[in-house]
């Protein structure tokens, strides 16, 4: 994306990347985290858990900048995410 003009600090911001954690068993699959979240991040799975939904899967994982919404959004506290470090890489998934 091409800006008309650059903030005096653009070089002094670091974004934040987010390691992304789903908690499969708990999941009643509403899909609100996968419908708000600001970076497409996640999906629906095709698999079940043992309620019988469909859980959100990590689609995009580097993109996460650990804005920690689908955990906000999230009615059963089935996912949540964590800042990745920089010697970490980026992106993660756990079931």
């Amino acid at each position: 994306m091409v800006f008309w003009r650059v903030p005096f600090d653009s070089e002094e911001i670091q974004i934040t990347t987010g390691i992304v954690y789903i908690i499969e068993d708990r999941c009643k699959g509403c899909g609100y985290c996968i419908e708000y979240c600001p970076r497409d991040v996640l999906e629906f799975s095709s698999k079940f858990n043992t309620k019988g939904y469909h859980p959100p899967a990590v689609a995009k994982p580097d993109d996460c900048v650990n804005c920690h919404y689908c955990e906000i959004l999230c009615p059963e506290f089935a996912i949540y995410s964590v800042e990745a470090s920089t010697e970490q890489g980026s992106g993660s998934e756990k079931g």
